[in-house]
C-alpha cells in the first residue's frame, strides 16, 4: 500500500455472487473498494448492488465504483478474485492489469490446486493467498444477491516474494483483518492445502449431488439414502485428504454433516451453474483431488463414479 494511502484498495475480480457480497461489506466498512463486472457492468453501475442477508438485513450499494475493463481500475493493493474457476485463463490478466506492486491476490474460489494454475499467469512479485468462503449466497438478478447463511473465509497462504513462516503469516493476517473489520470471521490458516481438503469434504457431496439429483440440501438430508451417499462420499475425501498427508479432526466429517442438517435449504453453485448451463467446475472440485488421492495410493471410486456422471451431464447441458 502506498504511503499516501491509509486505507487499503480493494479490487474484487468477478462480482457475482460471493464478489458482490464480500465486496459490498468491505465497501460499507469504509474501504476503498472497486468492481470489475462484465455483462452486468450497466445495471450495477446505474442501480447498485443490493443484499437480501438473512444475517445482516437488507443492505445496499448505491455509488458502486464499477468498472467493465481492469484496464481502467486504479492500482490495487488487494484483489479479491470471485471468478469461477472455469474462467482462470482470463482473470489472469485482469489481475496484472488491476494489481499495485507487490499486491496481494486473494482466491475466493472452490476446489484444489486453483492456486497452481493461476499462479503461472501472475508475475513472481504479486503475492498469492486462497480463501475459503463458508457461506450460502446466490445472485438472484443483476446487482441483487441472497445471503442465507454463514459469511466466513479462511485464509492462507500460497506463494510470492513473502519468505517462509512469520512473514507469510503476518500477509494472511493482514487479509483476515479486513474482513474482521467489516464484521467477518476469518482465520489465517498456516497450511492453505489441508484447508482446501477440509473445504472439499462439504463441497464435493453436496455440489455434485445438488445437480445429479436435482436437490437443494433439506431434501438430500431428509432421504436415507441420500444421507448415506453423502456420508460415504464425505468419508472418501477425508480418506484422500490424509493420504496426501493432511490428517483431518475424527469428527470433522459429522460436524459439517450435522450443520449441513440445520442450515437453511440451500441449492449450492453447481446447481445454479448447472441452471444456467454454465461449465461446471469439475476439474477443481473433482479432477484435481481424485488426481492427488489416487498419486498418494488412494483410490476414490464413489467419488470417481459421482465425477464421470457430472461430467457427463455437463456436456449434454452446454
Amino acid at each position: 500500500m502506498s504511503q499516501d494511502r491509509q486505507t487499503p484498495r480493494v479490487g474484487i475480480i468477478g462480482t457475482g455472487a460471493i464478489g458482490g457480497f464480500y465486496g459490498l461489506m468491505l465497501a460499507r466498512a469504509g474501504l476503498d473498494v472497486h468492481f470489475l463486472l462484465r455483462s452486468e457492468f450497466s445495471a450495477v453501475s446505474q442501480n447498485g448492488l443490493r443484499v437480501d442477508s438473512q444475517v445482516h438485513g437488507l443492505l445496499s450499494l448505491d455509488n458502486v465504483q464499477a468498472y467493465c475493463s481492469a484496464a481502467d481500475m486504479p492500482p490495487c493493493d488487494w484483489l479479491l478474485v470471485g471468478a469461477k474457476t472455469t474462467g482462470n485463463g482470463g482473470v489472469g490478466p485482469a489481475i496484472i492489469q488491476a494489481a499495485a506492486p507487490g499486491a496481494k491476490v486473494l482466491l475466493l474460489q472452490n476446489g484444489l490446486g486453483v492456486e497452481d494454475q493461476l499462479r503461472a499467469l501472475l508475475p513472481d512479485s504479486l503475492h498469492l493467498l486462497g480463501g475459503l468462503c463458508f457461506i450460502c449466497v446466490h445472485r438472484t438478478g443483476p446487482g441483487q444477491i441472497t445471503h442465507q447463511a454463514f459469511g466466513a473465509v479462511n485464509i492462507g497462504y500460497h506463494s510470492g516474494p513473502a519468505g517462509q513462516g512469520s512473514a507469510r503469516m503476518e500477509i494472511v493476517e493482514q487479509g483476515a483483518a479486513l474482513f474482521q473489520a467489516a464484521g467477518i470471521e476469518s482465520v489465517a490458516m498456516d497450511n492453505l492445502d489441508k484447508a482446501r481438503w477440509q473445504k472439499l469434504v462439504w463441497n464435493v457431496p453436496y455440489n455434485g449431488l445438488s445437480v445429479l439429483l436435482d436437490a437443494s440440501t433439506t431434501p438430500l438430508m431428509a432421504d436415507p439414502d441420500s444421507r448415506e451417499l453423502i456420508q460415504g462420499l464425505m468419508d472418501e475425501v477425508v480418506q484422500g485428504a490424509q493420504a496426501c498427508g493432511h490428517a483431518l479432526a475424527p469428527d470433522y466429517a459429522q460436524q459439517l454433516f450435522k450443520v449441513t442438517g440445520h442450515m437453511p435449504d440451500y441449492r449450492p453453485s453447481m446447481h445454479h451453474d448447472f441452471a444456467e448451463k454454465r461449465a461446471l467446475e469439475l476439474e477443481a472440485i473433482y479432477a484435481r483431488p481424485l488426481a492427488a488421492a489416487l498419486a498418494a495410493g488412494c483410490d476414490m471410486p464413489k467419488i470417481r463414479a459421482l465425477y464421470h456422471a457430472l461430467a457427463f451431464i455437463d456436456r449434454n447441458n452446454r
